[in-house]
């Protein structure tokens, strides 16, 4: 049920080309960053033409309060500034103290309030703010004039750059979607051209999974992409390589199974076929023959099976004394070998392995050994620190061979002639490996052929660690 859910959730996580999630992505990057530059931008211009406008009212009111030269105004008495003349795009008023005020535009300008009467009364240097009034918004400045108890306050309008700021909005918009459509295009084709190798890669291996074809990809470059590829044609390399071992082990199979059967068959149809003629003692012989020969073929079969696993399909490691494994492995050889005399020279050496596994490659050392010794012939084993060396009297191992004698099947010139199927040895490298050692040949100061096999452990009953390939395995 996890398991379910956690597909379907991977699944829906995932959903849709990657192509298209990468042109979202981007779009999504891209639009993100212009609308944070294009809402600073709009602030900071906006900011700077407000303080520009109050720089600019400033500068006026300063300079209209030093001027004292005034035109009288013959309706009402008051007198204003020759400057006012000259200022149409602002309004004006001069305050004279917190209650009495004048302007040429008493109608459209802005009331004076608190911030105005304390720069008149000298409580401010200046005033700047901005006032909502029935006929618009302004902005308003207060400066005090000099040797007088009243202050000079301009106002100007603000829709012109109200209407201003409406433009730059709508131009940063506009701009702003022109750049999310670019990125989104841009984004669509940086992931099309990037995926492209991509889906040239997915098309190869559509296509050796259909046709089976194991020849390596194509690697162009030296990205991302082509490492994916050399990482497939190593993948396509290991597949090949296993492949081509599980045929031939077919094939040797096919040929080692061949030999037994076909005996076996024909003594078989012997028996079936007697009649009184036959006599007791030759009855004997073929079912000694048959019983042999089901022997050999249930070794084969065995063999075949402990071969054709990578690893043991449930290992019981435990750990064993080596010195009475080869005891065990010893008293079976004995029985099957009578003619053959053993020697032996063992050291406890203790091993975390699987015992029935290192019992099966030791006695397979030992029988190699006994087949290959003349009659009435010595066979030496020794073990110390960890290395057990199985010594036989026999003609020895070529040169040639010795690279080849525990690969599967391979038989010499001289063992083809003998019983056995080539897999013994083979059996004794991979038990030897699977417990973290190895095995080798090498000639014997005896005349014939030293097997040695060496595996990590000590002397003490408790190794420090179990093997590293024991773990791996």
């Amino acid at each position: 049920m996890s398991s379910a859910m956690t597909a379907t959730a991977t699944s829906s996580r995932y959903r849709g080309s990657l192509a298209g999630r990468v042109t979202l992505l981007t779009t999504l990057a891209v639009a993100g960053s212009i609308a944070m530059i294009a809402i600073g931008l709009y602030f900071v211009v906006r900011i700077q033409l407000q303080a520009n406008m109050d720089e600019s009212l400033l500068k006026r009111a300063n300079v209209a309060a030093a001027n004292t030269a005034s035109i009288q105004d013959t309706r009402t008495g008051n007198a204003f500034p020759t400057w006012v003349l000259n200022a149409g795009d602002i309004q004006i008023a001069e305050v004279v103290d917190a209650h009495n005020y004048w302007s040429p535009t008493y109608g459209t300008f802005p009331l004076p309030g608190n911030p105005e009467e304390a720069v008149a009364k000298g409580k401010a240097k200046q005033a700047v703010r901005t006032i909502h009034t029935q006929n618009g918004v302004f902005r308003v400045v207060s400066v005090p004039i000099p040797d007088s108890n009243s202050a000079l306050m301009l106002a100007q309008s603000l829709e012109p750059q109200q209407a201003m700021y409406k433009r730059l909005g709508l131009v940063v918009l506009l701009f702003g979607a022109a750049g999310v459509v670019a990125a989104a295009f841009a984004g669509w084709v940086v992931a099309a051209g990037g995926l492209r190798p991509v889906r040239r890669l997915t098309a190869s291996v559509d296509r050796i999974a259909t046709t089976e074809d194991l020849a390596p990809l194509p690697v162009e470059g030296d990205d991302e992409i082509a490492r994916l590829a050399t990482s497939f044609n190593r993948m396509l390399s290991a597949v090949s390589a296993s492949r081509d071992r599980q045929r031939q082990l077919v094939a040797d199979a096919s040929h080692e199974l061949r030999t037994p059967l076909t005996s076996l068959r024909t003594n078989v149809e012997l028996l079936t076929q007697a009649d009184a003629s036959i006599t007791g003692e030759q009855r004997a012989e073929l079912l000694g023959d048959i019983r042999a020969q089901i022997e050999e073929l249930t070794n084969l079969i065995g063999d075949l099976v402990e071969l054709a696993r990578d690893a043991p399909a449930e290992p019981t490691l435990e750990t064993v004394d080596l010195s009475e494994v080869v005891d065990r492995a010893l008293s079976r050889v004995r029985l099957r070998a009578p003619s053959v005399t053993f020697t032996e020279e063992l050291a406890p050496w203790w091993v975390m392995a699987d015992a029935s596994s290192l019992e099966r490659a030791v006695t397979n050392l030992l029988d190699n050994a006994a087949k290959w010794s003349p009659e009435s012939g010595t066979v030496h084993i020794g073990l110390h620190d960890g290395e057990l060396t199985v010594d036989d009297e026999g003609p020895g191992i070529a040169e040639d061979d010795i690279p080849y004698i525990f690969d599967r099947f391979y038989r010499s010139t001289e063992a083809r002639s003998m019983p056995g199927s080539g897999l013994g040895l083979a059996i004794v490298r991979q038990v030897a490996e699977r417990t973290g050692g190895s095995v080798s040949a090498a000639r014997s100061p005896h005349g014939g052929a030293r097997m040695i096999m060496h595996l990590p452990g000590s002397p003490s009953p408790r190794p420090a660690e179990p093997p590293t390939a024991v773990l791996n395995n």
